[in-house]
């Protein structure tokens, strides 16, 4: 037989048939999602909050530091926050949610020391949904974070801000009144509760809740202390089975308690005239702000008595130089360190002879 120079031998060939196939198949497969390294992979955000007030919702949370690994991480590359829009009649609080938005935020450096926070307002909101969002982040393609903790809200429409806001300040308290803010049942307000939250800085430092929303459009602040300056405002709350809608603040109104208590009257007053004139004395009284005391004195002609002096801290003791040749009656005071001050009724009257 005639042979072929050319022509591969015949175990070649076969070699060929089986091995061509195999490799082909391994080139050609159905590949998966890589599987990203974790030391590259940042932990999941566990910080996200929101604080929802009339103009719409601010989303807050911190640049995860490490990956899941635990090894530091130098940059984000970006966030992706999820958002899901439910009717309130359909909202289900244990159902998956039904996620349907996705809004891409850049990302940046972390810092080396302290943290770096993200902040994101969201003002597109519909009347009578309930809204769910989540976030992750992400350091590259495929190192994406697993989801956040999940923050839930209501939206409706926001109650009227509250009118007339009144302040009287009192001894140690502030009286507040106000209109009462009227539901609309054209803004889904007709089954649900008005609460009022009223909001105090003091000394012009920054407005914070005081207490829990009340149901009266009155309020009596005793937490105060007299001199200070004291400045409100109010707040309407709308209370919902699925929530709560608060109202723009009120106009700010300020204020200050005023000391309006007189210390004691003065006891065991007691007087002896003298060479110098007639020589009064008594006990000291207990007041934390005392000034010092006011002494009277009138004649059995007079009927009401006249000043004639007073006696600063820390003298408890006045001599009456200029006295008449006539019996007389003396009377005693104390006041305090007010502006103007506050004087305590005058004391029982001694009777010193001529």
């Amino acid at each position: 037989m005639k042979r072929c120079g050319h022509c591969w031998p015949q175990y070649v060939i076969r070699a060929l048939v089986v091995w061509v196939p195999m490799v082909l198949l391994m080139a050609c497969g159905y590949k998966d999602k890589p599987i990203p390294p974790q030391h590259a992979v940042p932990r999941a955000i566990q910080d996200l909050q929101v604080e929802v007030d009339d103009q719409g919702a601010t989303f807050s949370w911190g640049y995860p530091d490490q990956s899941v690994a635990g090894r530091d991480l130098d940059k984000i590359d970006g966030f992706e926050l999820y958002r899901a829009e439910i009717p309130v009649q359909s909202y289900c609080p244990t159902c998956p949610v039904p996620y349907t938005t996705r809004i891409v935020l850049p990302g940046g450096l972390v810092p080396p020391e302290g943290s770096r926070t993200v902040t994101y307002e969201v003002k597109d909101l519909r009347p009578g949904y309930m809204y769910v969002f989540m976030v992750r982040s992400k350091t590259g393609w495929w190192t994406e974070s697993q989801d956040s903790n999940e923050v839930s809200f209501l939206w409706q429409t926001p109650p009227a801000v509250p009118q007339g806001l009144t302040v009287a300040a009192g001894d140690g308290s502030n009286t507040l009144q106000w209109q009462p803010v009227v539901r609309s049942e054209e803004a889904g307000q007709k089954d649900a509760t008005i609460r009022y939250q009223i909001y105090r800085a003091v000394e012009g430092g920054k407005a914070q809740a005081l207490g829990e929303p009340v149901a009266a459009g009155r309020y009596t602040d005793e937490a105060v202390e007299n001199g200070k300056a004291y400045t409100y405002q109010i707040q309407a709350v709308t209370l919902y089975t699925q929530g709560m809608m608060r109202s723009g603040l009120s106009e700010a109104v300020q204020v200050r308690p005023v000391d309006r208590t007189a210390p004691p009257v003065p006891g065991s007053f007691e007087g002896l005239r003298t060479a110098a004139g007639v020589k009064l004395f008594w006990e000291h009284v207990e007041s934390g702000d005392l000034a010092g005391y006011r002494l009277y004195r009138r004649t059995a002609s007079q009927s009401a008595p006249t000043l004639i002096g007073e006696a600063l801290l820390p003298l408890n003791i006045f001599t009456d130089t200029q006295v008449p040749a006539a019996p007389l009656f003396y009377s005693i005071s104390s006041f305090d360190t007010q502006n103007p001050a506050n004087e305590s009724p005058r004391s029982r009257e001694i009777y010193i002879s001529n």
